[in-house]
């Protein structure tokens, strides 16, 4: 495996804003599909200037497998219906991650009749202003609120001692042991061994590639299990990697040119497949497939379905779908209906919380390769690993 040393950190620009004010905010479809069902998530993107949560989205629910800490903080009695709050790890319009988790939020506000709150912030944001914005969020009456990925860990935990009465998830988060937070996380790696395969299955250079936005244990993971999928295949291929970042600096996950530079100069050493986890950073991933004819495989979401990369999406392999989206309507069904419980709830490829798509039909033709391993990685015969 050959490893690139990362590009120097860049510091966003931007400000905390929060969805109560007149921001830019995405209408958001999702086609609910088997994980590997052509068209499995679609992903439609529109400016609006208004707050309102208006889109409809199809029923889904996923069944978890819950590694439980006994605790469930009920709702006191007498306390008010829920209100959602949700903190995402930055901003809208990255076609994957936060605007699944968008989607997940629409979802419960249509669905569930939970008035909700979406905010936004910059990239770069201290775990201070991170705290303030959980505190706002406490002080206007939210409960649940929930954190997106393990940048909100510490700052949920704590906020959690402080209000032992308020209900808390993170996606992607660290363990954790506090009573009232419960932990969503994903077995991506088991996604990712599937696209690393149909990647080594469809290369004819022997060589394919992994951008990820920042080098962490959790982005890891994706890599971890690309690897191991493609060279399940092939022992002899060359996986090239390349994070944009290392951490805590975030802004990786949001800049595509940096994307694109990255992926250019992979496809320029004998790749011929790239697959990226590396939020609104892909998109110049992608731009670069189809600048050099190649083919990338996109993350989170179905993106050979969204708008926003139509010119471009006949680069698109197959696309490692994560439901972040499900498990954001879950845990606000569950707290609705008073059974919140703290600890890690996983979603994998035994629940169809993460898999592949064949939108495009460039992977059809090795879908019945791609099925047998799914189906000995959710019966446990093939383990994947989580770290490269």
């Amino acid at each position: 495996m050959s490893r690139e040393t990362p590009t120097a950190q860049i510091t966003a620009a931007g400000v905390l804003r929060h969805a109560s004010r007149a921001d830019r905010l995405r209408d958001l479809r999702v086609d609910d599909s088997p994980s590997h069902s052509k068209g499995a998530l679609t992903v439609l993107r529109t400016l609006r200037t208004t707050v309102a949560l208006t889109a409809s989205l199809t029923t889904l629910a996923l069944a978890g497998c819950t590694q439980s800490v006994p605790s469930a903080n009920e709702r006191p009695a007498g306390k008010a219906s829920p209100k959602v709050g949700l903190l995402y790890a930055g901003g809208l319009g990255d076609f994957s991650y936060n605007d699944l988790a968008h989607l997940g939020l629409e979802k419960v506000e249509k669905d569930l009749g939970i008035p909700v709150k979406g905010v936004e912030t910059k990239a770069d944001a201290t775990d201070g202003e991170k705290t303030q914005l959980v505190e706002a969020l406490i002080d206007s009456g939210h409960d649940p609120i929930i954190g997106m990925t393990f940048s909100y860990s510490k700052v949920i935990d704590q906020a959690a001692s402080r209000h032992p009465n308020v209900r808390f998830a993170v996606i992607d988060g660290d363990p954790t042991n506090q009573p009232n937070v419960s932990r969503l996380t994903f077995a991506v790696e088991q996604g990712s061994f599937l696209v690393g395969a149909a990647a080594a299955l469809k290369s004819k250079t022997k060589r394919i590639g992994f951008v990820g936005g920042m080098e962490s244990p959790e982005i890891q993971k994706f890599e971890a299990g690309y690897t191991a999928g493609a060279k399940k295949i092939d022992p002899g291929v060359d996986v090239l990697v390349k994070y944009i970042t290392q951490a805590p600096d975030f802004s990786g996950f949001r800049d595509p040119a940096k994307g694109g530079i990255a992926a250019k100069g992979q496809f320029d050493k004998g790749a011929d497949v790239i697959f990226h986890s590396a939020g609104a950073t892909g998109t110049g991933v992608i731009e670069a497939a189809a600048a050099t004819g190649k083919q990338a495989i996109g993350v989170d979401s179905d993106q050979y379905n969204q708008p926003g990369l139509a010119a471009v999406r006949d680069h698109i392999l197959t696309s490692m779908v994560k439901r972040v989206d499900v498990a954001v309507f879950d845990f606000a069904a569950q707290v609705k209906a008073g059974r919140f419980s703290a600890g890690t709830r996983i979603y994998d490829l035994s629940n169809r919380g993460v898999g592949y798509t064949t939108s495009g039909g460039e992977v059809d033709d090795i879908a019945d390769e791609l099925n047998a391993l799914e189906k000995e990685i959710a019966e446990g015969r093939i383990k994947v690993p989580e770290k490269p």
